[in-house]
């Protein structure tokens, strides 16, 4: 037999045997490791797994997700929609959804009753009482909720409001330096934190898959209803329809935006010294009356008796 024949032979096989090395060793896909790891582990290892979640999703949020459903039938969708909205101003606290809000709401109208009418009725003996004071409890357990929420809300709002002079400050320099809005933008999310820039950050992220910048920023206004940042969201949109400089834009909205918070730090001092009156009335001034008086009238009583 040739020696070129047998060389080419021994090479072809060579070869053969690389390719089911290379094939063999291939790494296996993660999801099929993902499965067959869940589909050896033991039921102890299962209930570890869920022990590990947060207190939240392993009680309350089943529990919310069985109840939201009796309770979305019996609310009307303008009430549904205003609770998204009011969510979503909050920042979605616990990734929540309205099915999730509206459980949460269930439960605390029971919790509420349930709890008065145990103290009052059965151990304070007095069924109509307890049913009375249980009826107070379900409507504290159900309007709770959403003190909690409209907190949230006004403390995103504030952090907002207080955060937007620095971001568009940052926002001004960028843009002023050669970047883009978009990059400047990215700059801002990657410079700070807050609430601030976790709107930008979502605007970022809806224009990178395909959403018109107008329209990633217009929807902004929505979820946190701040009067500056409507005006700057609407200027920046303003000069991108009609070709205006940004850069103008910023430096302007930057401007008015620091005068904006040095006259609500003004006003801020001038309602210190009313806000500071109801406490010197009601806890220093009796204080000074008991020592500037008391011994006055002492005397005048050891005079008079």
């Amino acid at each position: 037999m040739d020696a070129g024949i047998i060389v080419a032979a021994f090479a072809a096989i060579s070869v053969l045997l690389i390719a089911f090395g290379v094939a063999g060793a291939r790494e296996e896909d993660p999801l099929k490791a993902r499965l067959s790891q869940l589909g050896q582990m033991t039921a102890k290892d299962l209930q570890e797994l869920e022990l590990q979640q947060p207190f939240f999703d392993r009680t309350i949020r089943p529990l919310a997700a069985r109840l939201s459903g009796t309770v979305a039938r019996i609310t009307s969708s303008s009430f549904s929609e205003r609770t998204e909205k009011r969510l979503a101003m909050a920042g979605n606290p616990g990734d929540m959804k309205v099915a999730d809000w509206l459980g949460i709401k269930a439960i605390g109208t029971g919790v509420g009753a349930g709890l008065l009418f145990l103290l009052f009725g059965i151990l304070g003996g007095n069924l109509v009482q307890g049913v009375g004071l249980g009826l107070v409890g379900a409507g504290i357990g159900y309007i709770g909720p959403e003190f909690w929420l409209g907190g949230r809300v006004k403390k995103r709002q504030k952090g907002i409001l207080l955060q937007i002079p620095d971001a568009l400050d940052l926002l001004t320099i960028s843009v002023r330096a050669g970047l883009g809005f978009d990059a400047a933008l990215g700059k801002v999310v990657e410079k700070m934190k807050g609430p601030l820039v976790d709107e930008f950050r979502r605007a970022l992220a809806e224009v990178r898959v395909g959403k018109a910048r107008r329209e990633a920023l217009r929807d902004i206004i929505p979820r946190t209803e701040v009067q500056p940042l409507t005006n700057f969201i609407g200027a920046i949109i303003q000069a991108e329809q009609l070709g205006v400089s940004i850069s103008k834009v910023l430096q302007v909205q930057s401007e008015q935006l620091r005068i904006e918070r040095r006259q609500r730090a003004e006003e801020q001092a001038a309602k210190a010294p009313i806000k500071m009156l109801f406490p010197l009335v009601g806890c220093i001034f009796p204080s000074l009356f008991v020592v500037i008086l008391g011994p006055a009238l002492i005397l005048i009583m050891q005079n008079l008796g």
